[in-house]
């Protein structure tokens, strides 16, 4: 088990509130507050300053998309993940446009859920590959007017790119499926975001399809060059 999180959760439905706090408790996090809608989700962030919000899409008032545009202007440093049962793929695509470092679907089991959930601590996002698979196809289709390219990016950096865009995010798949050290991986993924003047790992994969900067063809990654 991983260091102990202090979560805050967002959802307007109190019984999967009770049933999420009960398992984060259970495996030795902390749930600092709950809320049952966007604008409280943002004055709990906005107190607290949680290790993660978790926060639902569609609540009351306040939706959880515009609960995490507030909280990137006003507490840019507090990590949201949407965790959601809606299969909504413009949502998932403006959630990590406007920095949630993970998108994950209500229906994960839940050792799956934790480990992607504690990957947010180490600076990973909480992608699952099936949510990152349905974020390449969903943009790869805007590419037609693709811009940009890799050419500012390394064949080594291009490689670690395609393959976090097929759902290898995080640093322990990249550096087995590299053969490389995990500090060798971090090294590149800090001159990805440089180049591409990105914040988060999820930014870098939605930036990437956009952008043409993957092959899209057949959904799956294509590593190119040894840099």
């Amino acid at each position: 088990m991983g260091p102990t999180m202090r979560v805050v959760i967002a959802d307007d439905h109190a019984l999967f509130r009770d049933g999420l706090r009960a398992l984060l408790e259970a495996h030795g996090h902390r749930v600092v507050a709950e809320a049952g809608d966007g604008e409280e989700a943002v004055q709990a962030a906005l107190r607290h300053r949680p290790d993660v919000v978790l926060m639902d899409l569609r609540m009351p008032g306040t939706d959880g998309l515009e609960a995490l545009r507030t909280l990137g202007v006003e507490a840019p440093d507090v990590p949201v993940v949407i965790l959601t049962g809606v299969e909504d793929d413009e949502a998932l695509a403006q959630g990590i446009r406007l920095g949630a470092r993970g998108y994950m679907m209500k229906n994960l089991q839940a050792d799956h859920f934790l480990r992607l959930l504690e990957a947010v601590e180490r600076g990973e996002p909480a992608l699952s590959p099936t949510v990152a698979r349905r974020m390449l196809e969903s943009l790869s289709d805007r590419g037609s007017g693709r811009r940009g390219g890799s050419g500012r990016l390394t064949a080594r950096e291009s490689q670690i790119v395609d393959l976090m865009a097929a759902g290898l995010t995080s640093n322990r798949q990249l550096a087995r499926h590299l053969d490389i050290s995990e500090n060798t991986v971090k090294f590149h993924l800090r001159n990805i975001l440089r180049k591409l003047g990105l914040s988060s790992r999820a930014q870098v994969v939605a930036h990437a399809v956009r952008w043409g900067l993957v092959d899209t063809a057949s959904g799956e990654a294509s590593p190119r060059g040894d840099g």
